[in-house]
């Protein structure tokens, strides 16, 4: 077995070790070491990354059968006797992440008895799941208050290894599974004791500060995410230099930023009101127009019309606009590096649209259409405007056919 050297001094990241094992794992070297420094995944905390002997070590997990550390590489190492670093960086983020945690989950017991039901420490976000699936927005500031207060102090965190007969005297904020007759225990000074095994600061000021930046319900509990240290100052460098270039090209103060938005989006939103109420009309006025100027074939008008400058969506709508006059069938084509095709009928107009479209689609090179008796539409490569000129002729002569034939 692996003796962890992490669980007495998390703050070494140079040392030799003799490797005792060499195995593969997923297709990749492997060592086990006599001891290491570096912390394996587990308890929601990742690995440490750094290098054995120059080379990179990609993953550090415990191997369940005999508890042994594996450190899997990024190549082999040919020696023995080995010098190893860990990456400081990334451990003391860690570092600052774990014990933030252990922190803010005694905070949120305190201020609103909401006990930590599992943690998570990724990459960019590290969180904690409350038993419970709502705080109050005032429980939610007294939890990161009291977290910051406890940092500000600076207060001592010790780690120690005490029996189960020990474990069992102590009030511990939460115990997992015993693993073999010893448990660890972090404290931190008159304010929290648990159980764990990661890495943790020496003293509650190294963690800089906490900041809870987003609250998620998640069934009956409720996840938090927040971010501490070095995180927290880098999420404060970014918020602050996009509140600043937004308040700067609205020319308003940070402060006065929440009333600016929310004005411009009640102005936004008549804007566009107003604007759909125009569209419309002058969609109507144009319908009305396309109409007047199509011929009368019997006891209908069909108005065939291929488009470039349209978007589809307008297009619909000026059909629509079109077909509420009786007896009236739309055929509109759209030309362009991607065409399209909308057909539509009044309801007291013969035809079935959406079997006249597909053998039009066919005309320019597509099948993906369909739709109802009524309305019919789809789709078709870049097109232009004499090919979809000629896809709306085999509609009109498929509809005059259809027509016959009743």
């Amino acid at each position: 077995m692996t003796e962890r050297l992490y669980y007495n001094d998390a703050y070494t990241t140079r040392f030799q070790a003799h490797v005792v094992e060499r195995l593969t794992h997923q297709g990749r070297p492997a060592v086990v070491l006599d001891q290491t420094y570096f912390y394996p995944t587990s308890g929601g905390q990742p690995f440490d990354q750094g290098h054995l002997g120059g080379t990179p070590v990609i993953d550090v997990f415990v191997r369940d059968s005999d508890q042994a550390v594996i450190h899997v590489l990024g190549g082999e190492v040919w020696v023995d006797e080995i010098a190893a670093e860990v990456a400081w960086a990334r451990r003391f983020d860690h570092m600052q992440q774990h014990t933030g945690q252990h922190i803010l989950s005694q905070a949120f017991i305190q201020a609103a008895g909401a006990e930590t039901v599992s943690f998570h420490l990724g990459d960019e976000s590290c969180t904690v799941d409350l038993h419970v699936n709502q705080l109050a927005a005032a429980q939610i500031e007294q939890a990161e208050l009291l977290a910051n207060q406890i940092i500000w102090e600076n207060r001592p965190v010790r780690a120690t290894m005490v029996s189960q007969e020990q474990a069992a005297r102590l009030p511990l904020r939460k115990v997992p599974p015993l693993e073999g007759d010893k448990l660890r225990v972090v404290e931190i000074k008159n304010f929290d004791l648990t159980a764990c095994g990661g890495t943790h600061v020496s003293h509650t000021g190294e963690i800089g500060m906490i900041k809870i930046v987003k609250l998620e319900r998640r069934g009956a509990e409720l996840r938090v995410e927040f971010k501490c240290g070095q995180r927290a100052l880098h999420d404060y460098r970014l918020k602050n230099s996009i509140i600043n270039r937004l308040a700067a090209e609205l020319t308003t103060g940070y402060l006065e930023l929440e009333p600016t938005v929310t004005r411009m989006r009640d102005e936004l939103k008549e804007l566009r009101r107003v604007l759909k109420q125009q569209q419309t009309q002058l969609l109507s006025l144009e319908a009305e127009q396309l109409v007047q100027q199509a011929p009368q074939k019997g006891q209908i008008r069909i108005v065939a019309q291929v488009f470039s400058d349209r978007n589809p969506v307008e297009l619909r709508m000026l059909a629509g606009q079109v077909v509420q006059n009786p007896g009236t069938i739309a055929l509109f084509g759209l030309a362009g590096p991607a065409s399209q095709l909308i057909f539509a009928r009044s309801e007291d107009a013969p035809g079935e649209m959406n079997q006249i479209i597909k053998p039009a689609l066919q005309l320019l090179g597509s099948a993906a259409g369909g739709g109802s008796p009524s309305f019919a539409q789809g789709g078709g490569p870049a097109a232009d405007v004499e090919r979809v000129s000629q896809a709306l002729v085999r509609a009109e002569r498929l509809l005059i056919a259809q027509k016959s034939g009743t």
